[in-house]
Parts: C-alpha cells; sequence; structure tokens
C-alpha cells in the first residue's frame, strides 16, 4: 500500500484542495511527506510584495495587449490589492497544502473575486514568476546591503579622522613591522568595503532583468509584451532566451559570492577587534552595547559582538556553498531542486544586515588608547626599515648592503636590550662607519610615520587627505 494510501494504518482521505490547481490529470492526492517536501510557503511567503507586483504588471500588460477583458483585469488588481492589505496586516492565513506563495495569492483571489482570478496566469507558468519574484527580491536586498556598508564605511572613516595621528604597530605575519596610525588601519577597510560595494553593484547591473513572459521555458503564443512588464518592474529590459530566464540563478550566486567576501572583511575586523581588546594588546575599548559579561567571572567585558561577526561568516559563505551544489548539475531548465534557492539566500541577506549592523555600531562607539598603541612600537625594533633607507638615501648603501648592516645592528641592539634609537654612535660605526649623528633623525617612530608621505602612505597629512577622498567617493 502506497503512502498516498496509508497514514499508521488508516485510510486517507482524498482532500480536493490539495490538487485543484493541477486540474484533471491527478486522481489522487499527494502523500502526507510529500506535502511536506514539497511545501516552501513557510519561507517563500517572504516574497508576497515581489509576487503581487509581478502579478499587477502582468495583469496591466494582459489588459493593453486585450488578452484579458478591462472588467476582469480591474477585478484582479483590485483583488491583489485586497490580498496586499490583508498580508501585511497579518490577516492572510497561508496554506501548505497550496505549496507556495503563487498559489496562496492565487487561491485567495479566485475566493475574492471568482472565475475571473483563473484568468491571471494566462501566458505566464510559476517558473518566471518565482524566477521574477526571486530576482525582485535580491535586487531589494542588494540595496539593502549596500546602504547599510555604506554606513559602516562612514563610521570607519569618522574614526579615521580623528585617528590620523594616532601610532600603533603595523604588523606582517602578526609580527611588529613598521609603525602607521590607526587612522591608516581603518581606512584599509574602508577601501576593501568600497570594493563589496563595487561588487553588489555589478551583481544589481547583470540581475537586472526580466524573466517574466518566459512562461514555463518556451515563451507563449499569446501576444505579450514582455517590454512593458520588465520597465513596470523596474528592469532594464527583459531577458533574451525563455530557457535561460527560468533556469538562470547566476544573480542569486553573485548575491551570496559578493556577501561572502563580505561576510570575510567583517570577520576579519571582527578578529582584530577580538585581538585588540585582549589585555595583552589593550589597544581599544568597546562599549558596553557591543559586549557581554560572564556567568560566574564578574570581571569580564567580552568582544561577542565581534565574535559572533566572525562567527556568522562561516552561515554566509556556507549559503553560497549550499547553492552552488545545488546548481551545479542542473540540466535545463527548471528542475524543483531550484526551490532550495531561497532559504540560503534569505539567511545570508539577514546573518549580513546584522552583521553589517552590529559592526557599525562597535567602531562608532569604539574608543581608541593611544598610550597603548604608541607603547606597543618599542617592541621588534620597529623603524629597522626607515635606518635601512637612511643608509641608502644618506650614505648611498645598495639596499641589500643596507638591508645587512640594518640586520647586524638589530642584533647588536637586542644583545645590548636596547631599541635601535638607544643604540650608541660608536657601536653603530663599529657596524657602518660611515653612520654619522644624522641617523637619529628616523629612529623615533613620530618621524618614521610622517615620512611616509607617498600616495596612499600612513603620514598623517596623507590619511587626512585619504579622508577627505574616501567621503567623496563613498559617502
Amino acid at each position: 500500500m502506497t503512502a498516498s494510501k496509508k497514514k499508521n494504518g488508516n485510510e486517507s482521505t482524498q482532500d480536493s484542495s490539495a490538487n485543484s490547481m493541477w486540474g484533471g490529470r491527478f486522481s489522487e492526492g499527494p502523500a502526507e511527506v510529500m506535502e511536506r517536501i514539497n511545501a516552501s510557503i513557510g519561507f517563500d511567503k517572504k516574497l508576497y510584495a515581489q509576487d503581487i507586483a509581478g502579478s499587477k504588471a502582468h495583469c496591466r500588460m494582459l489588459m493593453k495587449q486585450k488578452i484579458i477583458s478591462k472588467q476582469d483585469g480591474e477585478q484582479i488588481l483590485k483583488g491583489l490589492d485586497t490580498i496586499l492589505r490583508e498580508i501585511e496586516a497579518g490577516d492572510f492565513v497561508f496554506d501548505a497544502k497550496l505549496e507556495d506563495i503563487h498559489m496562496n495569492v492565487e487561491a485567495r483571489l479566485s475566493t475574492l473575486i471568482g472565475a475571473a482570478a483563473g484568468r491571471l496566469h494566462t501566458a505566464r507558468s510559476r517558473n518566471d514568476q518565482v524566477a521574477t519574484d526571486f530576482r525582485l527580491w535580491v535586487r531589494g536586498a542588494l540595496d539593502d546591503l549596500d546602504l547599510a556598508v555604506q554606513g559602516l564605511q562612514a563610521a570607519l572613516i569618522d574614526q579615521a579622522a580623528a585617528n590620523a595621528e594616532t601610532i600603533m604597530p603595523g604588523y606582517t605575519h602578526l609580527q611588529v613591522a613598521q609603525p602607521v596610525t590607526l587612522g591608516h588601519h581603518f581606512l584599509a577597510y574602508v577601501e576593501m568595503l568600497g570594493r563589496d560595494r563595487g561588487r553588489l553593484s555589478d551583481a544589481r547591473a547583470r540581475l537586472n532583468e526580466s524573466p517574466l513572459g518566459a512562461a514555463a521555458l518556451a515563451g507563449t503564443a499569446f501576444p505579450i509584451d514582455r517590454e512593458m512588464t520588465a520597465r513596470e518592474l523596474g528592469f532594464d529590459r527583459a531577458m533574451a532566451n525563455s530557457l535561460d530566464a527560468v533556469s538562470d540563478r547566476d544573480f542569486a550566486l553573485e548575491f551570496l559570492a559578493a556577501g561572502s567576501i563580505i561576510a570575510i572583511h567583517l570577520s576579519r575586523l571582527a578578529e582584530e577587534l577580538v585581538l585588540w581588546t585582549n589585555q595583552g594588546f589593550a589597544f581599544v575599548e568597546l562599549s558596553d552595547s557591543f559586549t557581554t559579561g560572564s556567568s560566574i567571572m564578574p570581571q569580564k567585558k567580552n568582544p561577542d559582538a565581534a565574535e559572533l561577526i566572525r562567527g556568522k561568516s562561516g552561515r554566509v559563505i556556507g549559503a553560497l556553498n549550499s547553492l552552488l551544489v545545488t546548481m551545479k548539475g542542473l540540466p535545463l531548465a527548471y528542475g524543483k531542486d531550484m526551490q532550495e534557492d531561497k532559504e540560503p539566500v534569505f539567511d545570508a541577506a539577514d546573518t549580513l544586515l546584522v552583521s553589517v549592523t552590529a559592526m557599525q555600531g562597535m567602531i562608532a562607539d569604539l574608543k581608541a588608547r593611544p598610550d597603548k598603541l604608541l607603547a606597543a612600537t618599542t617592541a621588534g625594533f620597529i623603524t629597522a626599515t626607515d635606518l635601512a633607507d637612511w643608509l641608502v638615501r644618506e650614505l648611498g648603501l645598495p639596499f641589500r648592503q643596507a638591508h645587512h648592516v640594518t640586520g647586524s645592528l638589530v642584533a647588536e641592539a637586542e644583545r645590548a636590550g636596547c631599541d635601535l634609537a638607544e643604540l650608541p654612535l660608536s657601536k653603530m660605526q663599529a657596524v657602518e662607519p660611515a653612520i654619522h649623528g644624522g641617523v637619529f633623525s628616523v629612529l623615533s617612530v613620530e618621524k618614521a610615520v610622517a615620512s611616509r608621505r607617498s600616495y596612499g602612505g600612513t603620514a598623517p597629512d596623507q590619511v587626512r587627505a585619504q579622508v577627505a577622498r574616501a567621503r567623496e567617493r563613498f559617502l
């Protein structure tokens, strides 16, 4: 006995609504488990506004092309407006037996206006309908995310302006390398996020074509006007190939790919905040609004928002991987596998938005500790590169020789237990006799930072110039 006939030993009853949308092809309703695996209304109800907007555009086009009567079209439009109000008021009852948002709206429309509701689906399919709805939704998500990332850029630029002269160690391999300013460091993330916004913009431009009117896969024999519906929905044009229109999910993959890179950038910044708030660094303080305490250790102030952002990057990357795997073996055109496209995209969009917003709050509230940042530059012979450059500039040594001399002087300072600036001139001259007292002019971190005036460098005047340019480019 099949699952559709028996459940827990009892005969199943035929629910006429279970296959009422399918016409006469099926004589029996689906198995209970089939209903559960097939239904998407639990998540695709999020597309209600886009679905109704697409249906209204389609209806107006059908009226203009005289495919349906003006009377029927006006009834449909009025009914769709009623449904939109019901959903937004929380009065609409979604039914899993009707599978998805499209069928739920159509069934309610039929209840409201009767037989005229059946004319709305003329010259379209759920395949082009869902492709249109989903593109509209992702387009909105791209716009929302771009605005949020811009807000984070603004917070970083403000911090860069406030810390244009705040000296800190710059690192490579997480080892002290050269002195930089905290403002310069923050501006690096502004540039990363600028590229992220460029990717969002590129994805939006490629996305902005309308699948509506492609029908199931082959187009339609009705004299529709696809450019009209495209314009009405804010698309640049109609998609050129009906097979591609219903089967493409590149736009969702691009959203997730761009989002994954954003998530990685957020995670890198979050990791630095976790390090910088550790007592071993103590470079910055986060406000109480973005930290938590411990249930057992009353002294703790944990950077939980940063840690959560770092962790949530995995969810976004996982969403991308999930959809890539779903799409990788699908022949043209539509396959029900593609119903699995929405949940990862919806989750990633929510995750990205909350992560960016939380990061903006943390950065805006962050308090730098200039004393700790400066003190950390005393380790690691941080002005060694400046010494090597001085040997090239003032003594005319080839850089490789200057590099070797500087390495020897670092070893000498290490043996003496002092910094390069504290090494006696006589000790330096024992390594390279041509060195003179002018060398001490480049061995302070303040002078080292101030000397880095090349475009994009860390000198305070350069940082201020970069801040001004960043405000122009991004805000």
